[in-house]
């Protein structure tokens, strides 16, 4: 990736966000966000190419959806 790439970034593990790059010195990545006009630094490991690869990174990706089960707590008692 080089200066005025568009890259995504993976926030809390779960947002994928645009990005464009800003400039890359010694594997750190000045990114600006393309919505608010903000920015930070990132390593390399953190920007991906395509959309898809970033959503793929994610822990909704990785994690397989468990349905919730809520219990009464006398449900407990025998």
């Amino acid at each position: 990736m080089k200066a005025g790439d568009i890259a995504y970034l993976v926030e809390s593990n779960h947002y994928v966000r645009e990005v464009q790059v800003v400039r890359c010195s010694g594997g750190l990545f000045l990114v600006r966000f393309t919505d608010t006009g903000g920015g930070i630094q990132v390593r390399k490991n953190r920007l991906f190419v395509s959309k898809e690869l970033a959503e793929k990174s994610t822990r909704r990706a990785t994690v397989t959806e468990k349905k919730k089960i809520t219990r009464n707590p006398y449900d407990y008692w025998h």
